[in-house]
């Protein structure tokens, strides 16, 4: 018998409250838990004993979490000093913390781990398990990550969107940044939009791949002499063959990862300045990880799925472990569950497979298209297309 807390950590998903409902809605069905506390801003929170019940929100607060966008209990990126754990140890130890729950990427699973290990050798029963989220996608030993789906939703639609504006208009080239540091999951979504040959995005470059600046001018040139308008997107992290960012914002954020700043506004002004064109820059940033109405119901449902068997799991005496997915039938769709040891995901990075790009390093192979489709839900709009075959002249 104890308490069960769970705390968010890293970048909010559109989803990650419904991992929150997930284990709330479990953690009352089990005898065996008392409380059920929720950590204000993460592992900050722990260390201010910043707590809230959530046992005793109403059912409808708590079944409105699945739509409900960012994080309801506030996440933060704070590595933690070795210092902090004994601390930490004592808040669990003070409010019979016996069930602990991480929910985020690869930093916080590090965060967890160790955690874990620190309960185990101190003697204190506690059951520690990770509950994964990233929009990302690149948490090891996992088929996918909750909040992936749904961004990538939210990067498929808007580039459909932005191709049919350029389409419009085709008298420049649009770079459209999107988020990923390391790793080119939704950047990659984006060829999921391309109706047709000919559509765009013409070009995809992931930060897998060193960006060869004399290769991409050639790129955006060839097409746009081919088609006019041209719709280019590229991944945040994007470094050149040195491994150099393009474009350094100069901040480090808690883990002392680089923030990357300004891909798109940079490679515009590139193609302004050596080629002459005319071109803009677009980065929906946040709002790609924030979009309830373009969140996948896959998704949702799935991040549901992974806070409840976090829940069981631990109630079942397993500490040490991350939830993972698997994909159990490809036609039609269908995922299960499992457990992944923390010590195996602890700050390992997944990054996109080099096998899913295509040789010239600017864009996307089918394999990947049909891995990612499922994950999004429904499919995408079918916006109509005109039949503009010239009428004949007088």
């Amino acid at each position: 018998m104890g308490n069960l807390l769970i705390a968010h950590g890293g970048g909010p998903t559109p989803v990650i409250n419904s991992s929150l409902r997930g284990v709330v809605e479990q953690a009352k069905k089990q005898p065996q838990i008392g409380g059920i506390y929720g950590a204000r801003f993460g592992v900050e929170g722990v260390l201010n004993e910043a707590f809230i019940d959530l046992g005793a929100q109403s059912e409808a607060a708590i079944r409105g979490l699945s739509s409900t966008p960012a994080s309801a209990l506030g996440s933060c990126r704070r590595k933690l000093k070795s210092d902090d754990y004994p601390r930490i140890l004592d808040v669990f130890k003070k409010y019979d913390i016996r069930y602990f729950l991480y929910n985020g990427g690869n930093d916080s699973m590090d965060t967890c781990n160790k955690i874990a290990a620190l309960a185990k050798d101190s003697g204190y029963e506690m059951r520690v398990i990770g509950v994964p989220k990233t929009i990302d996608n690149d948490l090891m030993h996992t088929d996918h990550c909750p909040g992936f789906g749904s961004a990538a939703r939210y990067v498929a639609v808007s580039t459909l969107e932005l191709w049919k504006d350029v389409q419009s208009l085709p008298i420049h080239v649009c770079i459209m940044e999107v988020m990923g540091r390391n790793a080119g999951f939704i950047t990659a979504v984006s060829a999921l939009a391309r109706k047709s040959e000919g559509c765009g995005p013409h070009l995809i470059y992931l930060p897998e791949r060193p960006f060869i600046r004399e290769q991409f001018l050639e790129d955006v040139s060839a097409w746009h002499k081919r088609a006019g308008g041209v719709l280019v997107v590229v991944s945040e992290g994007l470094c050149g063959p040195d491994g150099a960012p393009l474009s350094d914002s100069g901040v480090v954020d808690g883990f002392g990862h680089k923030v990357p700043g300004g891909v798109s506004q940079h490679l515009s002004e590139l193609v302004i300045r050596e080629l002459g064109i005319k071109s803009r820059s677009e980065k929906p940033g946040l709002l790609g990880r924030c979009s309830i109405p373009l969140q996948s119901p896959v998704d949702r449902d799935e991040a549901y799925q992974v806070g409840a068997l976090a829940v069981r799991a631990a109630c079942e005496y397993k500490t040490g472990f991350m939830v993972s997915i698997t994909r159990e039938c490809e036609d039609p769709y269908r995922a299960g569950y499992g457990l992944v040891p923390l010590s195996e995901v602890a700050n390992a990075e997944r990054k996109f497979p080099d096998n899913w790009i295509n040789a010239r390093g600017n864009d996307i192979n089918p394999d990947f298209i049909k891995y990612c489709a499922p994950l999004m839900g429904a499919a995408l709009p079918d916006y109509i297309d005109l039949d503009l075959t010239p009428v004949k002249k007088l």
